[in-house]
């Protein structure tokens, strides 16, 4: 176990595992782990995927931003008892909130961002889908909002987002990780290896 001198903020699509990631890395450094999705249930009773159906892209962001100001302020130790270092893993749109991301920033900490290959990522999301009577549902917004018909429609619209997505989070972060498989062990140790030289060279 390390001593952790700087918070770590996941960044990375659904399903790059920056929750499981991230548990495993609070559990090795031994300190508090933050999910920014689940801050955002607790302040506002509902979830993101709800929010965002309700209010849009614009409503959501304000709550994530919300959460993240809370979040801000309680590592500032503005909040008792949570005052210091932590793991906390983001929404994948977090690349797109620029006040979300400027309360991230007004702490101490190192953006990570968690990069899985576009196959992995995309079986992920098709898995679980559910396909019934020419309609697929259980889907992410995104690609729900386009109205997708096969798994291939499903597919080609994750191709552009994806594409999209990744060159915004490398622009963000301090620090990019391949996940190559589900072995959580190994995601954890080339994290941990790659903070630990970052911080011994910065």
């Amino acid at each position: 176990m390390a001593q952790l001198k700087k918070s770590i903020v996941l960044m990375g699509i659904k399903h790059c595992g920056k929750s499981t990631l991230g548990k495993a890395l609070a559990k090795y450094y031994n300190c508090p782990f933050f999910d920014t999705d689940d801050l955002i249930t607790e302040l506002t009773g509902k979830s993101p995927r709800q929010i965002y159906t309700e209010s849009g892209s614009e409503g959501f962001f304000a709550a994530e931003a919300e959460a993240c100001k809370a979040l801000s302020e309680k590592l500032a130790g503005k909040i008792i008892p949570a005052k210091g270092s932590a793991i906390i893993a983001t929404g994948g749109g977090i690349c797109n909130n620029g006040q979300a991301l400027s309360f991230l920033r007004s702490i101490n900490c190192l953006f990570v961002f968690l990069q899985v290959p576009e196959t992995l990522a995309a079986d992920r999301i098709v898995a679980e889908s559910v396909f019934e009577n020419g309609k697929i549902s259980n889907l992410p917004a995104y690609i729900a909002k386009k109205n997708p018909h096969t798994e291939i429609d499903v597919q080609n619209i994750f191709h552009d987002f994806y594409v999209e997505r990744t060159a915004s989070y490398k622009n963000i972060a301090d620090l990019c990780v391949t996940v190559n498989s589900s072995n959580i062990e190994e995601n954890t140790a080339s994290i941990v290896s790659l903070v630990s030289d970052f911080l011994k060279s910065n």
